[in-house]
């Protein structure tokens, strides 16, 4: 959407005489019918004069394009600002500046990632070369006009009131810097001299207009390269029911695009290959020129399927294909061919860090695409805001007249394929009840231990080779050790180093939650062998071996499950708001929260393929499930 265009001796005069941050206010909301806030227009105010002082210079053509706040079709992402026009050789050419009010910025140990402060504190945020980059590889990828015409893009970043100390232009950034150079506050020359060297004349032929209006599909490169890296590789390869629901899926694919809305709801529990049918659905439809992505929840899937998917490239291309569910609330109507969701039981209502955003994820997430698909275990809804279930789905695409199919997946890849374990488990932590009242460890490898230093060597003696064996544990330890908290920071070196977060004295065990530092990711890195996980960084995911540490909030009484939502920590946002729950509805609500809790070490035990070791600090508890095994 084209908010503000005009030439550059037009926007030179809207910056003098007519107040320019009037104009985009004004543009913004009668285009994109939004609100602009009070930063917001300060921003404007403050950087908009600054990009007039750079164009300010006889030499840049006076016809050439300028585009503020150009929001990118199908996204919510917005370039700063748009300058169209030829290079030396003729070429259409864009450059893409992206405007930061920055004073000072830290570096971070993330890829493309730094930290700066914005008005409510400090914030992990995205360096400002890969932002202008990032807007750059999306408009090459999917915009038509851009890759068809050989569009020369040519993004950076203008930091107007930060003058250079070091932390941006760090070389662990420079893989971003080159694509996208950085202009800080005395570079004002060097900027001009990039305009004019990119831009030798104007914009003769509506390039914004065409662009604007361009069809939006992926490029061929993308799809070859997205669709190469299936080709060959097993871990991808469909068997049995999988390959029944991605030939159904392709069929109702066609359908959706002959105009009839369609919604696929694939049921499947832990291991039956939800995963693994959604990312060939990606790869089949991106080749076959659909604009889909791929959605979950929790980024913790996404960025080890953007790990394993790039392969010797660089996930951060792909990540326009990988998207969370939390970003479709202020999409259009079928902006989207396919939209195929992933961990769908973990879908919210309202979106937003605040949950202020939206009105029902499952709705927005079906209203944004032709075509939908929701992959659902609804035993691994996991916390009090999760809504994913076969009703909701079925209440929304009623409501938005879609055709609705619904589908399983059968074949069991997880614990060494035995249906029978995950039976026995359901029946074992009081889920429902089974014919699988015992376990041989003939059908899995699964363990109870009285010592949890004996579980811990044999995960970590497990993790060798092309082994990958991690420790988990429910959420009933407080995160002492959360490198970002005021409360660490205050500790000295030498008390940092002697905290831990899950200690067991009476065996002298000592272990520390997941690395902030590899956020979601955390599974996939070799350091997190020695460190423990929980429900957030490893569900959607799997490991050969997984040991994992039952808390307080699951005890055996006399043979009887207690479920104990007290024993987590008021940090654990998956169950901050039990107490209301239970005291709005103390039967219907119990029930909720008891749920939650199972389904956890339900999820929990069954991350391992090949096994699963439990450790307890309550002995009623150990000697429940010891009891349960042949």
């Amino acid at each position: 959407m084209l908010v503000y265009t005009a030439t550059k001796s037009k926007f030179l005069e809207d910056v003098l005489d007519r107040n320019i941050e009037d104009i985009v206010s004004e543009a913004v909301e009668t285009y994109l019918g939004k609100k602009v806030g009070q930063s917001e227009y300060q921003s404007w105010q403050n950087s908009l004069p600054q990009v007039e002082h750079i164009l300010r210079d006889e030499e840049i053509p006076t016809d050439m394009g300028v585009a503020i706040e150009y929001s990118i079709p199908r996204t919510q992402n917005r370039i700063d600002i748009v300058l169209t026009g030829r290079d030396a050789k003729a070429r259409e050419a864009m450059l893409l500046i992206e405007l930061k009010q920055w004073q000072k910025a830290e570096k971070t140990t993330k890829d493309g990632i730094v930290n700066t402060r914005f008005m409510h504190g400090q914030k992990d945020t995205l360096h400002p070369s890969y932002q202008a980059w990032s807007y750059a590889t999306l408009l090459n990828s999917f915009n038509c006009v851009v890759y068809e015409n050989e569009v020369q893009l040519r993004p950076c970043a203008f930091l107007h009131n930060y003058l250079d100390d070091g932390v941006l232009t760090d070389s662990f950034y420079d893989e971003y810097t080159k694509e996208a150079p950085l202009f800080f506050k005395d570079d004002k020359k060097a900027l001009r001299q990039y305009v004019k060297s990119n831009i030798k004349s104007g914009d003769s032929d509506n390039l914004l207009d065409r662009i604007e209006n361009s069809e939006i599909r992926p490029s061929k490169q993308l799809a070859d390269q997205l669709s190469s890296m299936l080709k060959g590789n097993r871990e991808f390869v469909l068997i049995d029911s999988q390959k029944e629901v991605f030939e159904e899926a392709k069929k109702l694919e066609k359908l959706a695009r002959k105009g009839r809305k369609q919604v696929l709801l694939v049921q499947g529990g832990p291991g039956t290959g939800k995963t693994v049918v959604a990312i060939n659905l990606l790869a089949d439809f991106t080749q076959a020129g659909g604009v889909a992505q791929y959605v979950t929840r929790n980024s913790a899937p996404r960025l080890v399927y953007e790990a394993k998917l790039t392969g010797s490239m660089k996930r951060s291309k792909f990540s326009l294909m990988f998207q969370s569910s939390g970003v479709y609330h202020n999409v259009g109507e079928n902006k989207f061919d396919a939209l195929i969701v992933d961990e769908a039981h973990r879908l919210n209502y309202k979106s937003g860090m605040f949950g202020n955003l939206g009105e029902n994820q499952i709705k927005e997430i079906m209203n944004a695409a032709n075509f939908s698909i929701f992959f659902l275990d609804e035993d691994q809804r996991v916390t009090l805001k999760d809504v994913g279930s076969q009703q909701e789905i079925e209440y929304w695409a009623d409501l938005l007249d879609a055709d609705l199919t619904v589908l399983d997946l059968t074949s069991q890849f997880r614990c060494s394929g035995s249906d029978g374990y995950m039976a026995w488990l359901d029946n074992a932590l009081g889920i429902r009840e089974t014919a699988n009242v015992f376990l041989s460890n003939d059908e899995y490898d699964f363990r109870v231990y009285d010592d949890p230093n004996d579980m811990r060597d044999d995960i970590i003696g497990l993790n060798q080779g092309d082994v990958t064996a991690r420790i988990v544990a429910g959420y009933c330890w407080s995160w002492v050790t959360k490198n970002s908290t005021k409360k660490w920071k205050a500790l000295s070196a030498e008390e940092q180093k002697e905290t831990y977060d899950i200690t067991f004295p009476e065996h002298g065990f000592e272990m520390r939650w997941n690395l902030e530092d590899q956020g979601q990711s955390w599974l996939i890195h070799p350091e997190s062998i020695n460190e423990v996980g929980c429900i957030h960084t490893c569900q959607g995911l799997e490991v050969d071996y997984v040991g994992v540490i039952i808390g307080g909030d699951f005890v055996v009484r006399n043979g009887n499950i207690k479920i104990n939502p007290a024993a987590h920590p008021g940090t654990d946002k998956a169950l901050q708001t039990w107490k209301r729950i239970v005291k709005e509805d103390p039967e219907a609500g119990l029930a909720k929260v008891e749920a939650v809790i199972k389904n956890t070490y339900r999820t929990l035990m069954s991350r391992g393929m090949k096994g699963c070791f439990i450790y307890s600090d309550d002995d009623e508890t150990v000697s429940y499930f010891k009891k349960l095994m042949k």
